[in-house]
């Protein structure tokens, strides 16, 4: 079915109720579902997605080189030796048509979360009227950023059911003329958080068809494209053409180089896009304190430890398959360090939560608390958990062990 006007979800009449709790952190709605319970062995916790392997050696040299630089603001767009790495980064990274501009096309960003917040409201200003009530598109589940960008905006959400059925990205032959002709932007993850699917360059091509033909720019988060134990995930970018136009993608080094705590990130693409961008983070969004810039330099020029980090995610995902084989629908993601599991025929995903908690120790979060509910009333994550494969080796298998015995014997 065509999603338009009429089956758009924020809120849909008899789902207020979900609505309302979708407005809150995902993690908050955890901690008040498990409030009531201890947990029964020593406690795992697997529903942050916070890497936890080591941090490379070289951010304590960097930083000490660089301590007097705090006494520094810093300018919005980022220093010139960041904005080049990050853009000599991401060319070669992803094998564009051209050379990122440092000049024009890239901004360093406080972690991706701010800048994926704030680009709603530039692009709402960048895109100007729509035809109707301006929309902003994500697939559900989402990141919880992006319907705080949209909501900031003043633009409805409208969330695109990612499933099984559709390989977990949003399903573009859904979106009707209607629709695409009031969007303002399109967030598109890639891989996917929590399902780990990663888009073809058929699949970006399409996007970019799409925003050129109705006007809206695409928003590509892509945080997590260095974490995979197949072929290497694509950039928006590389489909985007020689301009970039309508297309921006945000990058993290939280995930890609364990450095959650640092808070640093950029925007790369269309550079009109980005003069406004620009614009409205220099006076609203959170500055990139220099020396952790330079750390950042430090990080784009080394993949040594980007192998490492893989390998251990690696490690992780080949001990997934050998426990957990194919119980709870489980596979192995494209990319991403999260697991995506089906335990609705083991109580849902709440009632497992709690039970996966309460008896096993193990703390995860259920799939509905990372979605909405669409305009017929189901919610697309109703029936998962979300697994976050951040711990070490031992911990992660200890965890998989329990999870396997819990969810068996309350279904047994």
């Amino acid at each position: 079915m065509a999603i338009t006007a009429s089956s758009r979800s924020a809120p849909a009449a008899g789902a207020q109720d979900g609505a309302q709790a979708g407005e809150r952190s995902p993690f908050a709605r955890l901690t008040d579902l498990l409030s009531p319970y201890k947990p029964g062995k020593p406690l795992i916790n697997m529903s942050i997605g916070e890497p936890q392997h080591p941090v490379p050696g070289f951010v304590g040299p960097v930083l000490a080189k660089h301590i007097n630089e705090f006494g520094r603001y810093p300018i919005a767009k980022g220093i010139e030796p960041f904005r080049q790495a990050a853009a000599a980064w991401a060319t070669k990274r992803f094998d564009l048509p051209k050379a990122v501009d440092p000049e024009t096309e890239i901004l360093v960003l406080n972690g991706s979360r701010e800048g994926l917040f704030f680009a709603a409201i530039a692009a709402a200003r960048y895109v100007g009227p729509r035809k109707g009530p301006p929309a902003i598109l994500m697939p559900n589940p989402f990141y919880p950023a992006y319907a705080a960008g949209a909501r900031a905006a003043g633009c409805e959400a409208v969330f695109l059911p990612t499933t099984r059925d559709n390989g977990f990205l949003p399903d573009l032959d859904s979106l009707s003329a209607e629709t695409l002709d009031r969007t303002v932007a399109f967030y598109l993850a890639s891989p996917a958080n929590p399902q780990g699917s990663v888009a073809s360059r058929a699949y970006f091509d399409r996007v970019k068809q799409l925003a050129d033909r109705h006007g809206f720019i695409v928003l590509s988060d892509e945080c997590y494209s260095e974490i995979y134990t197949g072929e290497a995930p694509g950039s928006m970018l590389a489909a985007a053409g020689n301009d970039f136009a309508n297309v921006v993608a945000f990058q993290s080094l939280s995930k890609r180089s364990n450095l959650p705590g640092m808070r640093v990130g950029f925007v790369a693409g269309d550079r009109k896009f980005l003069a406004r961008f620009h614009e409205l983070r220099n006076v609203a969004a959170p500055q990139v304190p220099v020396p952790l810039q330079h750390v950042a330099v430090a990080a784009y020029g080394d993949e040594a430890h980007v192998d490492e980090n893989r390998r251990l995610y690696r490690i992780k995902f080949d001990l997934a398959d050998q426990i957990l084989g194919n119980r709870f629908d489980y596979r192995r993601p494209a990319g991403g360090f999260c697991i995506w599991l089906d335990v609705s025929e083991h109580g849902g995903d709440e009632a497992a939560t709690v039970k996966l908690f309460r008896d096993g120790g193990v703390r995860v979060i259920p799939g509905s608390y990372l979605a909405r509910p669409q305009a017929d009333g189901s919610n697309p994550g109703a029936g998962y958990i979300r697994v976050a494969m951040v711990q070490d080796s031992e911990t992660t298998a200890e965890a998989l062990h329990r999870m396997v015995d819990v969810l068996n014997e309350a279904r047994g």
